[in-house]
């Protein structure tokens, strides 16, 4: 019988003549209740999040392997994967603390032998013993001496007796595994959900865009998705729940957007005469690119509703320009600014240069960080509070409680992903709905944009200034050290300046710091005695890092040995040549941001990664730096590196944990959803449309406080 045929009688049958629930359970039936269970295994299930049959009927697979085509042990190749079954001929297990040490073990089957390696794992021997049957999941690659092994990352053992067909001889779903729930009851338990609840599952997709798209009832995906029979089946029940996925948080996006987007806002609409001062004094024209965005925000700013627009900008494309004059027209419009940037030396970067841009317009700016006190502070919150100061410049001290703005319009947020949206919702929450700019160095590829930033317009500085000669990348090891020191000595003697950067992450912090201040050491002492190295790191006083950047700025320290608080804002245009040491142990977009603190003068410039690194992800990392600075080409390849819950660092406050979509993967079907989700808001922006009940229901259960969706709670 095919499926569909399959699927058509089960529908027409219902869950209870297909040996469906039992009267009286449902989804939000206890899993204790169900047979097998038990509270202590409940117990078990629970600390994974299951506690309910909707939430293991969830719980979806992380991949299914074909067990329905084994690998006969003398048929495995070395550097693939495999799948093998056989019997336990012989162990090896290792000596007693000796953990370091791989557990072996001799598998037979008809065709053969085979060695099966698994590290870590030395209580294995009270497991697997001979004449046990066993099926195996891993890469083959040589033994020191030569013979075939497999290294497994997935194994369980083949019982006699019991339900084999489901877990040998077809596609076998594999779960995350969950601490004292073997693989093969944790399968046999969710077989039996799956098959007996699934029909249960309220469809949350109105008919039209299931339709539309071609995807499956719920039902059906979410049987599927558990126990595919075929490789046709796993992709279209995948391809519906991950649309799930994406469909939600666009939903999400959507409503936030439009709530945002009707909200009463104010409207500037100035003469211009201070945007036109402002373009007089430059030294240059804008770039084309520029332009374009400057006038999708003077558009943005016009209209009786507050603007939220995502400013995404490679290095050195002049954001900074473009949001002094956003703050030049909101001041000429009678209202206040205010930008916020994540850390003290970039907010006293950007005081530095819009006090430069705007002081001739008669613009009153202060900066306001932690290490603004005292008398100076209260200066600073007085002139806020009675419209004084047109622009406040700071860090998150700028949306502390003692804050307050006369009448604030237009609110910036740099570098947004160092910050999370409660943030940016407390700094847009200093005013009566301000247009909102939020800006960022960092290349997002646009499938992680749509679902970070959805919420927000999205405008791309994609030229940079004329005159900006690209950054030359080289890599080199230790042995290239010595050559290195003399390129720096003829750079330094030519009159430019250096950066040295070391790493900085907090499990080895101390480590860090001391490997940074000992190198500087040490080229002051042995390598460079005749030129002025400096040493900056985050643990300096506010007052400290000012004199060590203001020496650098004015020349008067040749070398500067820094951590990465110097990875954006820092503008030292004599800079020509940026050494970055341990170049393995950055990120992709934190190394071209890095990149980023040179070339930015009228002479060649250059950046050295230094590794010994033999990583492959290393490797394609620097390999990628030397081949292309085009931010967005070098965004693309750290999201298939890195994965984007990982893309920033550190994990975006406010990005969802999807079930089973992919961002990569995905992108296409994130395009799909994205639209359908903008089209349904459009016509019901608080989801009141009877057809849109569970679709409501299930938005505000997954996003509930991750996203602001009080308008359809």
């Amino acid at each position: 019988m095919s499926s569909q045929q399959g699927e058509g009688t089960r529908a027409a049958r219902g869950p209870q003549e297909s040996g469906g629930a039992a009267p009286g359970l449902g989804l939000d039936t206890p899993l204790q209740f169900l047979k097998g269970v038990g509270p202590a295994r409940a117990g078990v299930l629970a600390k994974a999040g299951l506690q309910a049959v909707r939430d293991a009927l969830l719980f979806l697979p992380g991949r299914h392997e074909d067990r329905s085509r084994l690998t006969p042990l003398a048929a495995v190749r070395p550097d693939e994967s495999h799948t093998c079954s056989g019997t336990i001929v012989g162990i090896s297990p290792p000596p007693r603390g000796r953990s370091r040490i791989p557990f072996k073990a001799v598998l037979q089957d008809p065709s053969g032998f085979l060695t099966a390696v698994w590290f870590g794992r030395p209580y294995l021997d009270r497991v697997l013993t001979r004449g046990r049957r066993v099926v195996v999941h891993g890469r083959v690659d040589r033994s020191p001496r030569g013979s075939l092994q497999i290294n497994v990352s997935d194994w369980e053992l083949a019982e006699e007796g019991g339900d084999e067909s489901l877990h040998t001889g077809r596609l076998v779903p594999i779960y995350p595994s969950i601490d004292g729930m073997p693989p093969r009851l944790l399968r046999s338990l969710l077989r039996h959900i799956a098959e007996t609840y699934a029909d249960l599952m309220p469809e949350p997709l109105p008919a039209a865009v299931r339709e539309r798209r071609g995807l499956w009832p719920i039902g059906r995906a979410l049987r599927a998705g558990h126990l595919p029979e075929t490789l046709e089946e796993r992709s279209a029940a995948r391809r519906r729940l991950a649309f799930d996925d994406l469909f939600l948080l666009q939903i999400g996006l959507a409503v936030r957007r439009h709530r945002e987007g009707r909200r009463p806002g104010v409207s500037m609409r100035p003469p211009g005469l201070l945007e036109r001062r402002l373009r007089e004094a430059l030294p240059y024209r804008l770039t084309a690119a520029q332009e374009r965005v400057w006038g999708e925000i003077r558009a943005d700013m016009a209209e009786p509703h507050p603007m939220n627009r995502l400013l995404q900008g490679d290095v050195g494309s002049g954001k900074t320009v473009v949001a002094a004059l956003a703050i030049a027209s909101a001041v000429e419009a009678g209202f206040q600014a205010a930008l916020m940037a994540p850390t003290e030396i970039l907010a006293e970067q950007h005081a530095r240069t819009l006090s430069g841009l705007l002081g001739g317009l008669g613009i009153e700016l202060e900066l306001l960080t932690n290490a603004v006190r005292g008398r100076a502070r209260a200066g600073v919150l007085e002139a806020a509070a009675s419209g004084r100061l047109g622009c406040v410049v700071g860090t998150h001290a700028v949306v502390q409680d003692a804050v307050a703005f006369r009448r604030l319009g237009l609110a910036v947020v740099d570098e947004q992903h160092r910050f999370g949206v409660v943030q940016r919702a407390a700094l847009r929450g200093k005013g009566e709905s301000p247009d909102v700019l939020v800006m960022t160095a960092t290349p997002i590829p646009r499938t992680l944009a749509l679902t970070v930033y959805g919420d927000l317009d999205l405008s791309v500085l994609d030229e940079l200034p004329p005159g900006r000669k690209p950054v030359r990348t080289q890599a080199r090891d230790e042995r290239g050290r010595a050559r290195v020191y003399g390129f720096l000595r003829e750079e330094m003697a030519a009159g430019r300046q250096v950066y040295v950067v070391y790493p900085l992450v907090a499990e080895s912090e101390v480590m860090d710091l001391r490997a940074a201040t000992e190198m500087a050491e040490r080229l002051q002492r042995e390598v460079f005695p005749d030129v002025s190295v400096g040493l900056l790191h985050g643990r300096m006083s506010g007052a400290e890092k000012d004199r060590v950047m203001d020496d650098f700025r004015q020349g008067r320290i040749g070398l500067l040995v820094s951590t990465t608080v110097i990875e954006v804002g820092i503008d030292v245009p004599n800079a020509s040549v940026m050494v970055i040491e341990h170049a393995e142990r950055f990120g992709l977009s934190q190394l071209h941001q890095l990149r980023g603190r040179v070339g930015r003068g009228p002479w060649r410039s250059w950046c050295i990664l230094m590794s010994d690194s033999s990583s492959p992800d290393a490797q394609r990392r620097i390999e990628a730096m030397i081949a292309t600075s085009d931010g967005f080409r070098i965004a693309e390849v750290d999201l298939e590196l890195r994965g984007p819950g990982d893309f920033f660092g550190t994990r975006q406050a406010g990005l969802p944990d999807f079930r089973l979509a992919d961002l990569l993967r995905d992108a296409p079907l994130l395009e799909e959803a994205r639209r359908d989700a903008i089209a349904l808001v459009a016509r019901d922006p608080r989801l009141v449309d009877p057809e849109h009940r569970v679709l409501r229901g299930e938005l505000l259960a997954r996003w509930r406080g991750k996203l602001d969706l009080a308008s359809v709670g």
